[in-house]
């Protein structure tokens, strides 16, 4: 698929947030749009996925430890085939498959319940570890906010990640510089994110997160890094393709209403 084409993938995911958002009444879009070009990449170039068998055995792993994102990954999920598009539409709905948080017990195509923030690359090692245990090929690729990075569970998977040398494991960090309280800087800084995983014994790309071209490279590089696993430090815009929500603390946790959302898909290529 060329760059072009996973843009057009990832502007059709855009839309689907919004929409869905909008109709559930609640929902995370900032984050949920900093991390779409991620995901559109992950799913349409590089993961060892099959949607008709959402739990075959050698199938790449993906775990959104950032899990209020999910409707970035119900939108890609969708995309790609896992369900119909209609499912996202009753998102956060009693009874819905689709919760607040990703749920791999209801949903095809989610390998992790995730949403107690800090815990994901935790369970994204144990899955790399079994991988190597057990001699499989597949990979497992994760995804971290970067206020999430606060939580010390990560520096203690950080470093088990190095210890047991899980060069099977991608780690993106996306890092939009903001979380529900305010600017990482101002409520507990994270920085230098590069140098930490560095020093923890990772292998360290920085990238444009929105970029295509850069994140299909990050990607094959990780794929041929021998002895450690690979952290990809992405940066990203909070509310990316909606103008009014870009780089917006306020839209970290609050859905459009009716007005916004027009405005919103209309600046992502057309009309509702």
């Amino acid at each position: 698929m060329t760059n072009e084409e996973l843009a057009m993938r990832a502007t059709a995911v855009r839309r689907n947030i919004v929409k869905m958002l909008t109709k559930a009444g609640s929902g995370h879009p900032g984050g949920s749009l900093s991390v779409t070009d991620i995901l559109t990449v992950l799913y349409f170039d590089t993961m060892d996925v099959t949607p008709s068998e959402p739990h075959r055995a050698d199938r790449d792993r993906f775990v959104l430890s950032k899990g209020h994102a999910a409707p970035a990954l119900y939108a890609v999920l969708a995309e790609k085939g896992y369900f119909p598009e209609e499912e996202l539409f009753s998102l956060r709905k009693c009874g819905a498959m689709l919760q607040g948080h990703p749920d791999m017990k209801h949903t095809p195509g989610v390998d992790m319940s995730t949403g107690s923030l800090g815990q994901g690359l935790s369970v994204a090692n144990g899955m790399a570890l079994a991988a190597k245990t057990d001699g499989a090929e597949w990979r497992v690729y994760a995804v971290c906010g970067d206020g999430e990075i606060q939580e010390g569970q990560i520096w203690e998977a950080a470093m088990s990640a190095s210890h047991y040398k899980l060069d099977n494991l991608t780690l993106f960090i996306d890092h939009n510089k903001l979380q529900i309280d305010g600017a990482n800087s101002e409520v507990m800084s994270v920085m230098p994110i590069a140098e930490k995983f560095r020093a923890f014994g990772w292998n360290v790309i920085e990238i444009d997160g929105h970029n295509m071209d850069a994140i299909r490279s990050a990607l094959t590089i990780a794929k041929t890094t021998v002895g450690k696993p690979t952290v990809i430090v992405a940066e990203t815009v909070k509310g990316k393709g909606v103008s009014f929500m870009e780089n917006l603390v306020g839209w970290h946790g609050k859905a459009p209403n009716e007005e916004e959302c027009a405005a919103a898909l209309k600046e992502l290529g057309g009309e509702a």
